[in-house]
């Protein structure tokens, strides 16, 4: 079984063929990073217009790079939300017309779920599982019961892990994409150089807050007067950010083993699971609990997650119609909700 899977709810236009015996065929992307950094930041008419302008050449090239045509593939999976509204109508209108002139099936992802399954794409882990999903939109955390069901244990309170690192490296004057950039800066900077808080880390739930810590970092900005002290400052935000990740995870495994729920492993994915320093320490974390993240290249929005949940709903008949909508919103879990 062969399924095209079809990515476009923010900056990259991407596509893949993946089998059911968990064979990555091909995988294309075309980041817009390049057409986004004058604005140091995502412009969603922007990011509309240049999915648009390359969704017919991704999509070509992944059946070029597997070697098969459209009458190879079985079904086509598509992101229908959450994202960029403009976006994500460009690449579930595409992948719906495929479906159409092919006369195939069509199935309807939630590009977030993608995230949170991808991990099974290349390990072996079977459900119930622990997740942090951490991107440039998105922070949460959640126990994945199966797909179309997870435990939401905290989310954000206002602004995405990505998101904030894109803010702080654009306030420390360093550029976009902010996550590789502080990364990097961390191991150029002082990482105990400046004290920052770690917001609701004195509260026994699993929530996330960024606000206060980016105001900090503000307040921090206005006594650099060098380019080491911004490195110093960025490479704090970097540990801090660290350290509240993996305290997050802790408040989290410590309700699993409350409430008896017996976890196979804890994960983290989503485009911040990049992040090596966040990796790491996630790791020691969880100590004897196996700790499992996608391969870098399935870290960030990619055709290869969409198509793999696509053979997971395929195989469970899982199938759409054409008129299924796209959505802006769409909460993970949104049916199996228990925040602690």
């Amino acid at each position: 079984m062969y399924i095209l899977g079809i990515e476009s709810s923010c900056d990259e236009t991407a596509s893949a063929v993946v089998s059911d015996q968990k064979e990555i065929l091909s995988n294309v992307i075309y980041s817009q990073i390049e057409e986004h950094k004058p604005y140091s930041g995502v412009v969603p008419e922007v990011a509309a217009r240049a999915h648009l302008e390359k969704i017919d050449v991704v999509v070509k090239k992944t059946l070029a790079d597997a070697n098969l045509s459209l009458e190879d593939i079985d079904a086509i999976a598509g992101t229908c939300g959450p994202g960029l509204i403009g976006g994500v109508i460009v690449g579930a209108t595409f992948a719906k017309s495929l479906a159409f002139a092919k006369k195939i099936p069509f199935i309807a992802i939630n590009h977030i779920e993608a995230h949170a399954l991808s991990v099974r794409l290349t390990e072996k882990v079977e459900f119930p599982y622990l997740l942090i999903l951490a991107s440039g939109g998105h922070c949460q955390i959640c126990v994945v019961h199966d797909i179309d069901k997870f435990q939401i244990l905290g989310r954000t309170l206002d602004d995405s892990v990505g998101e904030s690192f894109d803010k702080v490296s654009k306030l420390l004057d360093f550029g976009y994409p902010g996550g590789p950039i502080i990364e990097k800066l961390y191991h150029e900077g002082d990482c105990e150089r400046f004290s920052l808080p770690r917001p609701m880390c004195s509260k026994g739930n699993c929530d996330f807050s960024f606000s206060g810590l980016k105001t900090a970092v503000l307040n921090a900005s206005q006594k650099c007067n060098s380019l080491q002290d911004r490195k110093d400052l960025a490479a704090s935000f970097q540990k801090t950010v660290s350290e509240i990740m993996s305290f997050k995870m802790k408040q989290a495994l410590d309700f699993c083993f409350d409430q008896g729920i017996k976890i196979n492993a804890a994960v983290i994915s989503g485009g911040v699971a990049a992040n090596l320093v966040i990796r790491e320490n996630l790791k020691k974390t969880c100590g004897l609990i196996q700790f499992l993240v996608p391969p870098v290249r399935l870290c960030t929005d990619n055709g290869a997650m969409i198509a793999w949940l696509g053979i997971e709903k395929f195989k469970r008949n899982q199938i759409n119609l054409l008129d299924f909508p796209p959505r802006p919103r769409w909460p993970l879990g949104e049916n199996f909700y228990a925040r602690i």
